[in-house]
């Protein structure tokens, strides 16, 4: 059974950076896609980035791009998510999910089937 544990949440001044790891156990990431989702309060859960297994290849939301990058190491077993240029709108818990599908990622939510239990990422003066 898949676990996916993240951690490097904080606080972090507007215009400051975090790397957000997603640590695996149980099998290896090697044939999963991982995605990136945030929850803020009052709202619904959103999909950030993704990354497919077969080559990499990622996708980012239209609000994070240029300013965050989704990687992965397959030899650590764990996705990164490095957050540039945070803002103020950022702040909310992240979660990392996994489904087994090799060529492409997606952000929908409802297609994921592995989760974790999320870290707060709060961006404020």
């Amino acid at each position: 059974q898949l676990q996916l544990v993240e951690s490097g949440g904080d606080l972090v001044q507007p215009g400051g950076s975090l790397r957000l790891s997603c640590a695996a156990s149980g099998s290896t990431l090697k044939y999963y896609a991982i995605g990136w989702f945030r929850q803020a309060p009052g709202k619904e859960r959103e999909g950030v980035s993704c990354i497919s297994a077969h080559d990499g290849s990622a996708y980012y939301d239209d609000s994070v791009k240029g300013r965050f990058t989704i990687s992965k190491d397959n030899a650590e077993n764990t996705v990164y998510l490095q957050m540039n240029s945070l803002k103020p709108d950022d702040t909310a818990v992240y979660y990392c999910a996994a489904v087994e599908r090799y060529y492409i990622c997606t952000a929908n939510a409802d297609e994921y089937d592995y989760w974790g239990q999320g870290t707060q990422v709060t961006v404020s003066s």
